[in-house]
């Protein structure tokens, strides 16, 4: 190597280069000595002196050959010179000692007899001989290369011209010509494809065949044919490409040279390298090193730009494609940019994580490099912190959402438009306070409605800071009705001019039970974009490569970016079941029966790696979103209550598209025609039910209170004397006349009594919690689950229990009207002393399926809700003559 040699002798440089050449000397005599030592061996099995004695004179040799190296740098002052020293010094040496090995094996081996050592001799004599060709052809190649260097321009020299660059061929000498201009010349290198023109550009090898005599070149950047006037020529320059790429992916040279090399004369089609993209474009300046396919970027690989961005992922045919990491640093910051999302054809397009260096996170979908659907912006920042939940489109709020701003205390659930609040919308203050406004680019217009804390209900137009201003209604929690106009003038506070009435005939439930949003936010537009993903899933044919994309990450993601990913709907838990779509789909064809899909949806919906899983996950996020904390507002329970029934019948609805998919596969018709709310709902409820029952309690806040305090009351009284006032009670309510019912409740107090035995200590208490405690026990059950066909089902029990009670008393089946069954069930909803009740209630009454209506649980829920309201009136009444007796 000619590089050796650029200094002088007595330089540090050159000091080194001896060194080196030095060792290479001890190198070959140490391979001739072991060389000699072999012989030796051979020596004492077979009569070999006259061969070892020419060995040890040719070992006599290099032993003077350091005399040589020593006058090396003496012997040449010209090229030609320096040329010669080289062959003298290196290769003459090793080629003269292949050549003698040659010799003094075949005279070896015509020594030996036929046997497995002689076939040893002849296997390495034919490697010698390759040997010997290896040698002259790469000498041949050196010197080929030589001569292009001397014929190349100056700047091609500085660019070409590398000392461990071999030519392997030139289009001058084996003609070959691109299919744009015949008077380029092209040369092939063992590293790169040069095509000499007006501007030079070189690639990285892979080529494919097209017929006519043409190959076509296939690089990273570009696509070109390169023609040839004959087959034999086109065969030529095909297998030298071939065979430079296999040497490039090896990482050696065929042995030998032209021949064979037993690793096929094409190379594979999928390949591991690094390349740097030169042209325009998004790659420009980059370094992709990754798996490749027909000259491709293609399966796993990795981008790194000069300024600092990275992408690691997945490719295909030379853009990214499936789930990537993309690096983006911020311009005058020392932070990055980190998008964690499914790509398609070189865009992000599905659901991926956005951190940006901004301390905000995106979590939703893209399209074409943009925010597109349902997704979720969140700051942490100091400044600023908020959280967006809904509907973006090309790249920007758009549609339904939910904004937090967590600065001001406020949650705003409406439409947007363009990034601003547009069209209807709902404001929650962390007061209390809430609204509903129209806007226009982010302003408030026109009138609206304020609730406010003390169940004040203003209608007309107000401000942002909520004060009343121009025509308006104000109706007070009392029942009055300010109806006029108001002002603020700065230091007078609120005045008005209007007429007051004072009458009570307008209070009724509409100022404190008022609900918002329901006209304005159809239940079906919500939150399109979550179910928008589901459907394009389906109707794609579920394919497992597009789940991820549809449907948000999984555990399944590949080891090496699972360290990095984060997941959107779905946790990573212990889970042992692996949701393949194929599995999906097969599972969903065996459980077609009530019982196996009720356990089978149930499964499904519980995992975080089934498709219905990863949808109830998202529209759990959606729904904390509107309505926990901020949120739970007494305003805003009916719009929650038909999302949740909602949220059942479009999972039932992907169920069955994935159902009907799966039976079209199989040639099968569905027949499954069971209704959403009987089988989805109780398996979702638990999901919702925290935030769903919060509203519950806050609607009917009032109602249970009253209802507590007449629980308070009765408890004050024993069990004997609570069931004689209930049956006075009951006198007082039309309910007189039914003296066997009182015969029977003494006789059922005697006994009660009679199998309750008394200590001296005990006879001067009170008898409590046994009349009836099973019946009672029973009740208590109703808060144990969130079920309303449980709670249906206990609420069965308990009168079943009651009805024993009383028959075991009388001693005869005994079937309860309503008229004996409501002051025993008092009885026992007042010893049972369930709080919230009337939450209670009225969930089971709204949520509970349809086809129970007119039924026994009908009327036992009828029954329950009369005790309830019955209690109210009787401390409302209380209320009312304590009024009565102090007035003046």
């Amino acid at each position: 190597p000619c590089h050796l040699f650029l200094k002088e002798p007595h330089d540090q440089k050159g000091k080194e280069n001896f060194k080196l050449l030095l060792l290479l000397n001890d190198r070959f005599q140490a391979l001739w000595n072991f060389t000699e030592e072999n012989y030796r061996m051979l020596k004492q099995k077979c009569n070999l002196g006259n061969i070892f004695l020419n060995l040890e004179s040719c070992s006599e040799a290099w032993k003077h050959h350091k005399t040589v190296l020593k006058q090396f740098f003496t012997d040449f002052t010209s090229e030609s010179s320096m040329s010669l020293a080289l062959y003298t010094v290196l290769h003459k040496p090793i080629r003269d000692h292949v050549e003698r090995h040659v010799l003094l094996l075949t005279e070896l081996n015509e020594a030996l007899k036929e046997d497995p050592e002689k076939e040893l001799v002849t296997s390495v004599i034919k490697e010698y001989v390759k040997l010997e060709s290896f040698i002259s052809q790469v000498l041949d190649e050196a010197c080929f290369t030589k001569a292009l260097w001397k014929s190349l321009g100056y700047k091609f020299t500085d660019v070409l011209c590398v000392p461990e660059r071999r030519l392997l061929e030139d289009s001058r000498n084996l003609p070959i010509s691109a299919s744009t201009n015949r008077s380029d010349r092209i040369l092939l290198f063992d590293d790169v494809l040069v095509l000499i023109q007006k501007e030079m550009f070189s690639w990285s090898l892979s080529c494919s065949l097209l017929p006519r005599h043409v190959l076509r070149i296939v690089t990273p950047e570009e696509t070109f044919f390169l023609s040839a006037k004959d087959p034999q020529m086109k065969a030529v320059w095909q297998w030298k490409l071939n065979q430079a790429i296999r040497q490039a992916l090896n990482g050696k040279r065929d042995f030998p040279l032209w021949g064979k090399t037993g690793e096929g004369t094409e190379p594979p089609s999928c390949r591991f390298f690094s390349y740097v993209f030169k042209l325009e474009g998004k790659f420009k300046s980059a370094t992709y090193e990754g798996e490749w396919h027909w000259g491709k970027p293609h399966g796993k690989g990795t981008l790194k730009w000069p300024d600092g961005r990275n992408h690691v992922g997945d490719f295909k045919e030379g853009l990214e494609h499936g789930f990537g990491i993309c690096l983006v640093p911020r311009r005058s910051e020392d932070r990055y940019d980190c998008y964690k999302c499914h790509w398609s054809q070189g865009k992000m397009r599905g659901y991926g994580i956005c951190e940006y260096g901004n301390e905000m996170v995106y979590k939703g979908y893209f399209k074409d490099d943009m925010r597109q659907g349902f997704g979720i912006l969140e700051s942490t920042a100091a400044d600023r912190p908020f959280k967006y939940t809904g509907q973006w489109e090309n790249d920007k709020k758009n549609g339904y959402g939910v904004w937090d701003d967590k600065n001001r205390g406020e949650r705003y659930i409406g439409t947007w438009q363009d990034d601003h609040k547009h069209g209807q919308g709902i404001v929650v203050t962390q007061s209390g306070v809430c609204y509903q406004r129209t806007f226009h680019a982010g302003k408030m217009v026109g009138s609206g409605i304020l609730l406010l804390e003390d169940d004040s209900v203003y209608e007309g137009n107000f401000t942002e800071d909520l004060t009343f201003v121009g025509k308006g209604k104000l109706s007070f929690a009392n029942g009055f009705i300010l109806e006029g106009t108001f002002t603020n003038k700065s230091g007078q506070g609120l005045q008005t001019q209007g007429i007051l009435n004072t009458s009570n005939e307008q209070l009724d439930d509409r100022i404190t039970k008022v609900q918002l949003g329901l006209a304005e936010f159809p239940v079906e537009k919500r939150w399109k974009g979550i179910y928008d993903q589901f459907l394009e899933f389906i109707q794609s044919g579920c394919k497992e490569e597009t789940e991820e994309s549809f449907t948000g990450f999984h555990i399944q993601t590949s080891k090496e970016l699972r360290k990095s990913q984060e997941y959107l709907f779905c946790q990573r838990g212990a889970e042992d079941a692996s949701w393949k779509t194929e599995d999906i789909l097969e599972e969903l064809v065996k459980h077609q029966e009530l019982a196996s899909l009720h356990c089978y949806l149930d499964k499904a919906l519980k995992s975080s790696l089934h498709p219905l899983g990863k949808l109830l996950k998202a529209l759990m996020i959606a729904f904390q979103a509107a309505y926990s904390g901020i949120g739970a507002n007494r305003h805003l329970l009916t719009m929650a209550q038909e999302e949740v029934k909602y949220y059942a019948k479009k999972i039932w609805e992907f169920y069955q598209g994935l159902l009907c998919l799966a039976l079209e596969q199989k040639g099968q018709l569905p027949t499954n025609d069971q209704k959403a709310c009987s089988i989805v709902l109780p398996l979702i409820l638990p999901c919702f039910y925290p935030e769903l029952f919060m509203l519950y309690m806050l609607y009917h806040e009032r109602e249970d209170d009253l209802y507590c305090q007449g629980i308070v009351d009765l408890s004050l009284f024993p069990d004997i004397k609570l069931l004689e006032f209930l049956d006075v009670q009951k006198g007082t309510n039309n309910y007189r006349g039914h003296k066997g019912l009182r015969k029977a409740k003494q006789e059922m107090s005697l006994m009660v009594l009679k199998y309750v035995i008394l200590s001296p200590f005990q006879r001067r208490s009170l008898i409590k919690d046994k009349c009836f405690l099973s019946a009672t026990e029973c009740l208590q059950k109703l808060i144990t689950t969130v079920d309303p066909r449980e709670k249906l089902v206990i609420l069965q029990k308990t009168y079943e229990e009651i009805e024993s009670t009383v028959s075991r008393v009388v001693e005869k089946d005994y079937k309860l009207p309503m008229d004996d069954l409501l002051p025993l069930l008092m009885y026992v909803v007042s010893r049972a002393k369930i709080q919230h009740l009337g939450a209670e209630i009225h969930l089971i009454r709204d949520l509970m399926d349809p086809t129970n209506q007119g039924g026994l649980y009908d009327f036992l829920l009828t029954a329950l809700e009369s005790c309830y309201e019955h209690i109210q009136r009787m401390r409302l009444h209380q209320r009312e003559n304590c009024h009565g007796t102090h007035s003046p």
